[in-house]
């Protein structure tokens, strides 16, 4: 049996970019991430590889790109306005097309909020929080385990599709403990050609994003979106629980979806059927699986720790074919059981109402 080690999530973020061969950390203090950088600070070094405490977010995601011309793998994590700030450097990797793992443990908002869990950085994630029509990979942990095998993942993803990768996490996940198994990667870094490592008897290469000539930068989006297309096609991921027979369908990612699976049992005990629909890729979304999940469900339940930002994807890809409910708290504020029960009862009331007419 696999030895299991007791972790925080921060430190499991950390410890599978290390075993993936991370090449070099950039990052800068914010809470409640923090626990990233301390890690790869003590950790890099002894490893001979690269940890700088940036002046600011804005060199952090710059100095990552600086790494990923070069065909090193590169990591940057922090928090909502954090990430915010790294909206334009993202955007630089996609329009680049490189390969590039960017974490975001998120807090409260907007503004400066607060430093309790949300998933409120959700359209910011998946809707390209920068300029430009580009798509980021984001992979939504719900445990200690997945902070650390989604890592691992996020840099293979990276280097396959040459494109950012964003690990979406919340603070309680980050600063949860639970016991994780390492393992090490399904395979090495794959070779680069493409890099700026010197042009030694090659013809040198060129990565930009600014295509000034007639015609250019829509013949390298057109290019761009045929990838995401086959993205889209091979790399949708997702969990289903109790969703054979279910009559309420819940759908929710990250800590939400730890508190929906805690109500399939507690709801079963006063005879409500539920079941739970996980997004692991919210982009891409697993749009074509939920509709079939759904299409046997009397209504479905989104539950999230924002105003309801994951909620417009769902209803986007039901179309209005299963009735679509939300319960959802915001500036940190966590739905507990007890709050997702009640909603559950009242939603069987209406379908027995509804019934009986």
């Amino acid at each position: 049996m696999r030895e299991r080690i007791l972790m925080m999530g921060n430190e499991a973020i950390a410890e599978a970019a290390i075993r993936a061969g991370c090449d070099a950390y950039y990052g800068y203090p914010i809470t409640p991430q923090n626990e990233i950088g301390n890690y790869m600070a003590r950790h890099m070094p002894e490893r001979g590889r690269v940890f700088v405490q940036a002046e600011s977010e804005l060199a952090a995601i710059n100095m990552v790109f600086g790494t990923a011309v070069a065909g090193k793998r590169a990591m940057t994590s922090s928090s909502s306005p954090g990430v915010s700030l790294k909206q334009e450097g993202i955007s630089y990797l996609a329009g680049a097309e490189l390969p590039a793992v960017i974490v975001n443990v998120q807090r409260g908002g907007p503004g400066l909020g607060n430093i309790a869990p949300s998933q409120s950085d959700y359209f910011q994630a998946v809707k390209g929080g920068g300029h430009g029509d580009y798509h980021q990979i984001v992979l939504a942990p719900d445990s200690v385990q997945e902070m650390y095998d989604l890592t691992m993942l996020a840099f293979e993803l990276a280097d396959r599709y040459r494109n950012p990768v964003m690990i979406l996490a919340d603070g309680r996940l980050g600063q949860m403990m639970e016991p994780v198994v390492f393992h090490e990667p399904r395979s090495s870094p794959p070779p680069k050609p493409w890099a700026l490592t010197g042009a030694k008897g090659r013809k040198p290469n060129m990565i930009r994003s600014l295509l000034l000539g007639e015609g250019e930068l829509e013949r390298h989006n057109l290019r761009l979106q045929k990838k995401y297309a086959r993205i889209c096609r091979a790399e949708q991921r997702w969990e289903e629980r109790n969703t054979a027979d279910c009559d309420i369908l819940m759908v929710a990612y990250g800590t939400c979806a730890r508190i929906a699976k805690g109500c399939i049992a507690s709801a079963a005990t006063v005879g409500i059927m539920a079941g739970l629909f996980r997004p692991i890729t919210l982009w891409p979304f697993p749009s074509e699986p939920l509709r079939r999940v759904a299409s046997s469900a009397k209504c479905v339940l989104v539950i999230e720790m924002s105003a309801g930002q994951m909620l417009e994807d769902v209803r986007l890809a039901l179309g209005g074919s299963t009735p679509t409910h939300f319960i959802g708290r915001m500036g940190g504020g966590v739905p507990d059981e007890d709050a997702v029960l009640q909603k559950l009862r009242s939603l069987v009331r209406s379908l027995r109402k509804r019934k009986s007419l």
